[in-house]
């Protein structure tokens, strides 16, 4: 395994993207974050959304299989919902088995970080981020487990934080309107090599790593015990944030908000907003979950007051 690193892991993946001659188009779920869509228009590399299933919350593998059966494509980008970590190795395995050259990019960013290659996983690629919001969050940062022979090379491209923001705001805009979104050209991508040592950053992972799975503990038993299981996702799930599936959103979050707190809906349902087509489970999902932030932007005492907010508009 190679180690490659970038100050964020879109950058890793808009390298992967460029450096491969294979124009085929990529399969990716339709609740990704949306800068990886973005990444592959930077890269004009095409690609389609892949709903996901009603019973794993992941990318759906049966719609996956249907689709490398019809038609031909360059790789598949696998996601990990709210971090979940299991690892689909038998459906990558079958996969590369019938399709050698497809690339299999393990997006492991939501994940708990590992910071050894881990042998069992049959991906191409393990990405990882430690950007804002994630479980190791540091000020920026993303890593990659290479496989021996896998095309990379480093792009550079021109960078301005201006462009960024700008870039961020459009598709954040599109996504509250549910209107397809137009990507235009941009200088958004640092893909600058300016990073310190793998020996200090991994130093850094792991300090973060000790501090924050203590406190996200500590607000998961918050919330656990104070909110209904029913509308509580399994446990496999409450890593990244604390996620609940509920009728009512909006109203839970107007109130949350309504109060000077915080929480969240992400991820939306990208199609026929970045692509065409439809994902009903990943729209289902998108209009009734509500994350509960348990990282160190949020206290113990937030994280009462939100169950209590819950609870009344409930």
């Amino acid at each position: 395994m190679i180690i490659i690193r970038a100050v964020r892991a879109s950058a890793i993946l808009y390298n992967l993207l460029t450096a491969r001659r294979d124009r085929r188009p990529w399969l990716m779920p339709a609740n990704i974050c949306p800068i990886v869509p973005v990444t592959f228009f930077k890269a004009r590399m095409p690609f389609e959304f892949v709903d996901i299933s009603e019973i794993t919350l992941n990318m759906d593998l049966d719609l996956t299989s249907e689709k490398l059966a019809a038609g031909t494509y360059g790789g598949i980008l696998y996601a990990h919902t709210y971090g979940e970590d299991s690892t689909p190795n038998e459906f990558f395995s079958g996969a590369k088995m019938k399709q050698q050259d497809l690339l299999l990019v393990d997006d492991r960013c939501l994940c708990v970080p590992d910071l050894d290659p881990v042998p069992s996983n049959c991906a191409d690629v393990m990405l990882y981020s430690t950007g804002y919001a994630k479980i190791a969050e540091l000020k920026n940062g993303g890593y990659a487990f290479l496989k021996e022979g896998v095309p990379y090379a480093h792009a550079q491209v021109p960078y301005d934080p201006i462009q960024l923001y700008d870039l961020e705001k459009s598709y954040k805009s599109a996504i509250a309107a549910q209107k397809m979104y137009q990507y235009r050209e941009s200088n958004w991508l640092d893909t600058s090599l300016n990073l310190p040592s793998w020996y200090y950053y991994r130093q850094q992972i792991e300090r973060r790593l000790n501090e924050t799975i203590a406190h996200r503990s500590e607000l998961n038993r918050i919330y656990s015990a104070s909110l209904p299981e029913e509308i509580q996702l399994p446990e496999k799930f409450q890593n990244w944030r604390f996620n609940l599936r509920v009728d009512h959103q909006s109203k839970i979050l107007e109130a949350i908000f309504g109060a000077g707190l915080f929480a969240s809906k992400h991820y939306a349902d990208l199609t026929r907003i970045m692509a065409t087509g439809e994902a009903p489970h990943a729209s289902r999902l998108a209009g009734q979950v509500v994350n509960l932030f348990n990282d160190h932007h949020f206290s113990q005492a937030q994280a009462e007051s939100v169950c209590r907010i819950i609870m009344e508009s409930s």
